[in-house]
């Protein structure tokens, strides 16, 4: 689905903030897992229906330097992201987008882009490179995703807003 085919229903949304910044410091190949996910709800309760869930990896705080794509000297690159398991898992949860704070929604050393191919075709949207998680707290605010109406874009850039 093009990103003009969004109902707008699914653009402003409850925001849920899970933090891996201390296993993404410890491997930048982490990838946000269904057990990040059950101990968060452990912690916070159970995720908002039509909620977006966004990954603090803490990787937000190398934009602008070549940490933020982590090449290797093969070119692969090496940041974290959400693992398949962890998006199959949010389907069920009924959530409406992903977001996380590094260059895509798979790690950095992805061949199959798995998230990409499974999140994406069901409806859902997902948000790269995002700025000031840690600004916002874990639950409680409100997501605002403003994106431009462009007839059969895929992405493009988009001015966010979270309301605490």
């Amino acid at each position: 689905m093009s990103a003009d085919k969004l109902d707008p229903s699914v653009l402003v949304v409850p925001l849920v903030i899970i933090d891996v910044k201390e296993k993404a410091a410890a491997d930048p190949d982490y990838q946000l897992s269904p057990a990040d996910i059950e101990a968060f709800e452990q912690a916070n309760g159970a995720l908002p229906d039509n909620c977006c869930v966004a990954m603090n990896s803490g990787w937000a705080q190398h934009m602008g330097t070549d940490k933020f794509r982590n090449a290797d000297s093969s070119g692969a690159m090496h940041f974290p992201g959400f693992h398949p398991d962890a998006t199959s898992l949010l389907l069920e949860r009924n959530v409406a987008g992903i977001a996380v704070d590094t260059l895509s929604l798979d790690f950095g050393a992805s061949t199959d882009f798995g998230v990409h191919f499974s999140w994406l075709p069901a409806g859902r949207w997902g948000i790269e490179a995002i700025a000031n998680l840690d600004a916002a707290p874990a639950t409680g605010a409100t997501l605002v995703v403003g994106s431009p109406k462009v007839a059969g874009a895929t992405g493009g850039p988009t001015r966010l807003f979270a309301l605490a």
